[in-house]
């Protein structure tokens, strides 16, 4: 089990492989919180890990319609919440209810839940370098 780790990709096929390898630790009711600027790199580590899961088709951030159900085994939400204020609207607590939550602009959820019991993935661009720093939640 990691606590964290630190880890730099240098292409888009690095970064969906990292999702796989970091992503078998979660599991159904684990909130994973996404952070970094826009074009980083986190809807490509969605991809990744939901490719893991066996998921074929097209993978967006779901921007505009906040969130996307998966059925893959375990099913999964992706959650964009980059045009909310306040996720008081979203339903939030009923779309992670038995899957696994992607969060992408997870600040948005200061106060509603806690945030120090989510899976924490941070990257951050160095050059054409994505650097990923995973923090697994307090429990």
């Amino acid at each position: 089990m990691l606590r964290q780790l630190v880890v730099t990709t240098r292409s888009e096929a690095e970064t969906r492989q990292l999702a796989w390898e970091v992503g078998r630790q979660w599991a159904p009711g684990d909130v994973v919180l996404l952070e970094g600027p826009l074009g980083a790199g986190k809807t490509t580590f969605v991809r990744g890990f939901l490719e893991s899961l066996g998921y074929v088709g097209p993978v967006r951030s779901p921007t505009f319609n906040l969130a996307q159900t998966f059925a893959t085994d375990p099913p999964v939400v992706h959650l964009d919440l980059y045009r909310l204020d306040s996720p008081s609207g979203l339903d939030f607590f009923e779309l992670i209810e038995g899957r696994i939550a992607l969060v992408e602009w997870p600040d948005r959820l200061e106060g509603w839940i806690d945030l120090e019991s989510c899976w924490r993935v941070t990257v951050s661009l160095n050059g054409d370098d994505r650097i990923f720093e995973f923090a697994q939640p307090d429990l």
